[in-house]
């Protein structure tokens, strides 16, 4: 009986699958158009799966485990199964490895179960919590169907009622597992999710690489939307993305606005954006919410404003700009999902299009744009700081090693001792370095994360013809958002740069030997990891050898390195200070108390003045190079400007700026 009821079973459901499959990508397709290799990217979706897409899920060893068991158990078990009972092909070489396959899915279907028993309350509910039953039952289901197969069990035995019984539990495993994957449900992860592996937006980060520069938008195509006013904007393998999620919450639980009780919570932004997708309301979303925006309340369609002006449109807008941009969900997802991109590009449609940026935002671009600066400071004024250190100007030298980039920072007189200690520890060394002076202008990355892509690339191009005229071997800068910006996103528009973080090259003088230093008498450090030099940029080591080189004992927060928290000022979020139930920085703080040090050392000016804003008492917070400048021994050190140590003596550096 079960030899006619399961050909019926298989194929029906393979028929509904790809009915089911062509709807979702009928969906995909009404997305804007993204050009996509094809082929090369379907051929690499063995690695991408394999090798890329499981480091990451390798970071929890039981789901890990369990994945490789459940998945990788289906991914032989399905294609033989209708090998077997499909089409009829019982030969001993397909009955055994489809009840080894079955088994070994099983074994992860219990490990599934066990995790569903208490389940994090990161992990979505509802139709998730069958997910393990319905395992359980294709697994189980097909093994004991294949035993007549394979002849370990006469084929008789059982008569029409175990028959139909089983029947009906390899009809339920078909249904969640193939139905599922294309009609919606806990599966619908396994058939995106590997169509999204082929064609993801960021091919880059397969192999070991790294993409994390925003794309910029065609401000001369009057076709061209000007970002993401509703999801039909989004290109098709964006939407593909958002359809690949599994609900893990591994975003979640990273997510410093949602730990902070701001209205964000980055899974239920995909999820908001896969009902855009498909239609309706969220009323259907079974996992935590965006913290003070009950579910239920919120619809969408493909064509429908994602943010409206009455508020109850897709989502709201207070949601988007809770984001600091810090990449933390982008890093922690195991389908590999661009949250940051999509947030960003929701946020150039609310500046540029609807033209409501909230809060000081709207000062701060104003500022951008009448005075390059965002505090709206005088442009001539940018390089008073440096009054007494006669610093040589590009427009002067023409040439330079070094060409110092200040950034911002120049208007704020805590990040000026960062400056000043920076160049110091360059005159030590002996670095032929110069700076644009006032030529500078801001580097455009607050402009862009605010979603005001115009004011960026001008800046940017503006920036872009300013370096031009001049030959330099590197840019320095002791701001990571000042160097992601120059290195990743200016050579889209035509500047490519080697831009290098002050940490970095301290390390290099250090490793090298231009500095005489003294080993530091302090007590123990943490170092803060800033987002846009590590998660941004895949700089974690510098930092840490250049304290390491001080002689310093440095203590490693619980968060630290590729999982640090975001100190809170990152994506313009300090501006828009959006409020929640504690403020980001707060809770850095206590992650960094928890290590007992007096010091945290720190790269990156607005993580300082994030932690530094922290009410005493607390650690003291030092950039890197003021702890660098402390240990110079003195002796060795040029007075300010360059021109003698301090002895009295004319040191050589000092004599080839001055020169200069």
């Amino acid at each position: 009986m079960l030899e006619i009821i399961l050909p019926i079973l298989i194929f029906t459901a393979l028929v509904l699958a790809f009915i089911g499959a062509a709807r979702r990508v009928h969906l995909w397709r009404q997305g804007r158009p993204s050009d996509v290799g094809f082929f090369s990217g379907l051929a690499a979706v063995p690695r991408r799966y394999l090798v890329d897409l499981h480091s990451v899920v390798e970071r929890d060893k039981y789901i890990s485990r369990t994945h490789v068991a459940t998945a990788g158990g289906f991914a032989l078990a399905a294609p033989v199964a209708i090998a077997v009972h499909g089409l009829g092909l019982g030969s001993a070489w397909l009955t055994w490895p489809l009840l080894a396959a079955t088994l070994c899915m099983f074994v992860g279907s219990v490990f599934v179960a066990l995790r569903r028993r208490n389940p994090p309350a990161r992990l979505s509910k509802g139709p998730w919590m069958r997910l393990p039953k319905s395992l359980v039952a294709f697994s189980l289901g097909v093994f004991v169907v294949t035993l007549p197969a394979a002849g370990v069990v006469p084929a008789a035995i059982g008569g029409w009622v175990l028959a139909v019984l089983l029947a009906v539990v390899v009809a339920w495993g078909l249904a969640e597992m193939f139905l599922g994957m294309t009609w919606g449900g806990p599966m619908k992860h396994a058939f995106a999710g590997v169509l999204h592996l082929a064609f993801h937006r960021r091919p880059e980060r397969f192999g070991g690489g790294r993409s994390t520069g925003l794309k910029a938008l065609d401000l001369a195509d009057p076709q061209a939307p000007l970002g993401a006013g509703k999801p039909a904007d989004f290109t098709w393998n964006q939407l593909l993305g958002f359809d690949a999620c599994v609900q893990c919450g591994r975003c979640e639980a990273v997510c410093p606005a949602f730990a902070a009780g701001q209205p964000l919570n980055p899974k239920k932004l995909i999820q908001d954006m896969v009902i855009g997708l498909v239609g309706g309301s969220d009323a259907g979303y079974h996992g935590s919410p965006h913290p003070g925006k009950p579910v239920g309340e919120h619809h969408g369609a493909l064509d429908e404003p994602i943010v409206g002006r009455e508020g109850n449109a897709l989502v709201s807008a207070e949601t988007l700009w809770s984001c600091t941009t810090c990449r933390a969900c982008v890093e922690e997802c195991p389908m590999m999902i661009e949250h940051v991109d999509a947030i960003v590009d929701m946020r150039r449609h609310i500046t540029l299009e609807l033209g409501v940026t909230p809060r000081r935002g709207v000062e701060v671009i104003e500022n951008l744009i009448a005075t390059d600066n965002p505090s709206g400071f005088a442009p001539d004024s940018r390089m008073h700081w440096a009054a007494d250190l006669n610093l040589p100007l590009m427009a002067d030298v023409r040439d330079a090693k070094v060409l110092l980039w200040i950034g911002d920072g120049a208007f704020d007189q805590r990040n000026q001792r960062t400056l000043r200690a920076l160049v110091s520890i360059l005159r030590a060394a002996d670095v032929d370095f110069a700076v644009l002076g006032n030529d500078e202008r801001d580097s455009g990355d607050l402009a862009r994360r605010l979603g005001d892509e115009a004011t960026f690339q001008s800046l940017a191009r503006r920036n872009i013809a300013t370096l031009s005229q001049y030959g330099f071997g590197c840019i320095l800068t002791c701001d990571p958002h000042s160097l992601h910006v120059l290195k990743n996103e200016y050579p889209e528009l035509g500047g490519s740069y080697q831009v290098v973080h002050h940490s970095t090259y301290i390390a290099e003088l250090l490793a090298e030997g231009r500095m005489e230093i003294s080993p530091w008498k302090g007590d123990k450090v943490t170092y803060h990891d800033p987002c846009y030099l590590g998660r941004y940029n895949g700089e974690y080591e510098a930092p840490r050898n250049v304290l390491k080189a001080l002689g310093m004992e440095l203590v490693e927060m619980q968060r630290s390195g590729s999982r640090s928290r975001c100190c809170g000022g990152g994506g313009g979020a300090a501006i828009i200070d959006i409020p929640g139930k504690r403020r980001i920085p707060d809770m850095r703080m206590d992650d960094i108390r928890e290590t007992g040090v007096s010091v945290v050392a720190v790269g990156c000016p607005q993580c300082t003045a994030m932690l530094e804003g922290v009410v005493e008492p607390r650690p003291e917070v030092r950039d890197i190079a003021e702890l660098v400048a402390d240990c110079l021994v003195p002796s060795a050190q040029k007075d300010q400007s360059g021109r003698k140590d301090k002895a009295g003596q004319p040191s050589p550096a000092g004599e080839l700026l001055a020169d200069a």
